[in-house]
């Protein structure tokens, strides 16, 4: 592991933040306590929470850290892409402003990564402040298949049947080791430098949500693996940047997941079923709209 004071920079860490709160200065203390030669770039997309008076605070000091505003909300793959022409460093760290990572953490991945030249992106065990495992930690691609099995709940009822259509993997057993993967956290992306300026930089089509998966088609269309190292664990505040804004974030997921299809995907059907599809996504975002409308009544309903 690269230890801090040796000269040489390792490590550049982004974090876009969007009012996460307190959550982002614990996150920023944690990356700085890691022991390696590391920058920490705070991509704010206009945060109105005082989460960057907070930060300013307690780490404003540390002269590893650098602060941008962006003054609007830019989405998180601008967000990100704004920040890679400041750093120079071999290996960037993409981190949700809601994630605490331990004080070896980091340093166990870039062991990992130094190990492993074939692998161009790593994450994380992701958990939950309870200790539990996310199921963000481990999963699929998400496919049309994938996506009716789990719009009609065919794996409750046929789990032997659907076994290879689940798009999330938590109840297999953990790996003992590192293991190639489809997809990994976007909470934590660790990527080699030398395949991001193959594969390019985050879509910023996408606004939020389903750019990760963009990416990772990319990186293994490029011929970089993705590798899950399961003995490293961060604990992840999942939803804290977005609890007050869930229709906006429903439909920035579906606006994306309709993106990431026809991308990669529309092709290899034909065009009737594609066009199916794409029903399918926004007819899904009708009932989540219904549902939450509903629940909204049934909660004034109960203040009266």
């Amino acid at each position: 592991m690269k230890k801090i004071g040796n000269g040489s920079l390792v490590l550049g860490v982004i974090i876009v933040n969007y009012n996460a709160g307190d959550l982002l200065a614990d996150c920023v203390q944690a990356v700085l306590a890691s022991p390696i030669d590391l920058e920490v770039f705070v991509s704010d997309n206009g945060s109105r929470d005082g989460s960057l008076t907070r930060l300013r605070r307690h780490q404003g000091g540390d002269p590893r850290l650098t602060i941008l505003e962006h003054g609007s909300n830019l989405g998180f793959a601008q967000g990100n892409n704004l920040v890679l022409a400041h750093t120079r460093a071999p290996y960037l760290l993409i981190l949700n402003p809601d994630c605490i990572v331990g004080p070896d953490s980091l340093g166990q991945l870039l062991d990992f990564m130094d190990a492993t030249p074939d692998a161009g992106m790593a994450g994380c065990m992701i958990r939950n402040p309870d200790g539990s495992e996310q199921r963000s930690a481990r999963r699929r691609i998400p496919t049309p298949r994938i996506g009716l099995t789990r719009f009609l709940y065919l794996g409750r009822f046929f789990p032997q049947l659907t076994r290879n259509e689940r798009l999330d993997l938590i109840d297999d057993p953990v790996p003992e080791g590192p293991v190639p993967v489809e997809a990994v956290s976007g909470a934590l992306m660790l990527v080699r430098r030398s395949a991001l300026e193959e594969v390019g930089p985050l879509d910023e089509g996408y606004f939020l949500h389903c750019e990760d998966l963009d990416w990772f088609m990319r990186f293994r269309r490029a011929g970089w693996k993705l590798y899950l190292v399961p003995n490293v664990a961060v604990v992840h505040h999942q939803g804290s940047c977005s609890t007050g804004r869930p229709i906006a974030v429903e439909w920035h997921k579906h606006k994306g997941m309709v993106r990431f299809f026809r991308k990669f995907q529309l092709r290899d059907y034909p065009l009737p079923f594609g066009v199916l599809v794409v029903i399918g996504i926004w007819a899904h975002f009708g009932l989540f709209l219904a549902v939450y409308g509903l629940r909204r009544l049934a909660g004034r309903g109960r203040k009266r």
